[in-house]
Order: C-alpha cells, then sequence, then structure tokens
C-alpha cells in the first residue's frame, strides 16, 4: 500500500479529474476533513506540493482559490490510480454527487478586486458554466467598501444583473 502522502495526492487529482469545473481550496479541504482522513494543515502542504509539482492549476482571487487539474496530473493519475482504494474512490464519488451542484455553483459565480494604477478599484464579475464565461464583467469604483460590496452582491444579484443587461441590450 502507498503512504498516505501519496495517497492524498492521488485522491485530490482524482476528485478533480472527476469534475468539469474548478475544486476550491475549502471543497478540497472539506472533503478530507468530513472523511477524516487527516488535518487541514496536511491538506494544505499536499496541495502545495501539487502545485509546485505542476499536477494542478491554483487560480486564486482575494477571497478563494480554485484548482483545476493539468495534463501531467491527468496522466500521474492514469499511471498511479490503482493505488487509491476502493473504498477511498466510494467516499469521493459519494461526496462528489452529494454536493455537485453546491460544488459547481460555488465554482460558477465570481466576483474579485484589484487596486488599478491610478488608485480606484476594477471589479471584475462573472458568471461561468463549463469554462465558458456567461458573463465577464468588470466595473471600475472610487474605493475598497465599493469593491468588497459589488463582490459579496455578485452571488446573489448575478442573475438579475444579466436578465437586465440582456434586456437592455436586445431592445
Amino acid at each position: 500500500m502507498a503512504e498516505p502522502f501519496t495517497i492524498y495526492k492521488l485522491t485530490i487529482l482524482n476528485m478533480l479529474d472527476k469534475v468539469d469545473f474548478p475544486l476550491t481550496n475549502t471543497q478540497i479541504s472539506n472533503f478530507f476533513l468530513e472523511q477524516d482522513y487527516t488535518d487541514y494543515f496536511r491538506v494544505q502542504q499536499v496541495i502545495s506540493n501539487l502545485v509546485d509539482a505542476d499536477l494542478i492549476h491554483a487560480e486564486s482571487t482575494h477571497s478563494n482559490t480554485q484548482y483545476t487539474i493539468t495534463a501531467a496530473g491527468k496522466e500521474t493519475l492514469e499511471f498511479f490510480k490503482d493505488k487509491i482504494s476502493d473504498a477511498i474512490e466510494h467516499d469521493t464519488m459519494a461526496f462528489l454527487e452529494k454536493n455537485k451542484l453546491q460544488l459547481r455553483n460555488d465554482n460558477s459565480i465570481l466576483a474579485d478586486y484589484y487596486k488599478t494604477p491610478n488608485q480606484d478599484y476594477a471589479v471584475r464579475c462573472q458568471y461561468r458554466e463549463h469554462n465558458t464565461n456567461i458573463i465577464d464583467l468588470t466595473l471600475s469604483v472610487k474605493n475598497r467598501a465599493q469593491a468588497e460590496a459589488i463582490c459579496n452582491n455578485w452571488k446573489n444579484l448575478n442573475e438579475d444583473v444579466y436578465a437586465y443587461l440582456m434586456d437592455i441590450l436586445l431592445k
């Protein structure tokens, strides 16, 4: 049997390979913690190791990091997939099936902000489906509080904003 650290790596690769959208650090960590496989710090160590080895790709925002499997990660998983026990495979599938809609929704609606060279803030709001941007909107605002408010509200109001834009622009 492979070492636990190796099994954790393969399990993360397997999770990312089974979904057609990125998973967040929180989502991956929750899987390991809910199953009592290991602690939070070990999961972070494993994720960092996978990123450093270019087996997964990380995309960070001000409040979140999302991960996708790379071609090298897929190749590695294919080569060592037999090291993942049936029990871990079952746990992975059960977690993904139980949480798939929530996992997808969490990763489809994105909002982030950054400070611009002229000291304003740019807020980028996105709604994605199957790695395709349905809407990708960047707004310039005067201060951080406005940027944070837009990011926070985007999660709940993105459908209304999209519908409004489509209505007004298709007249």
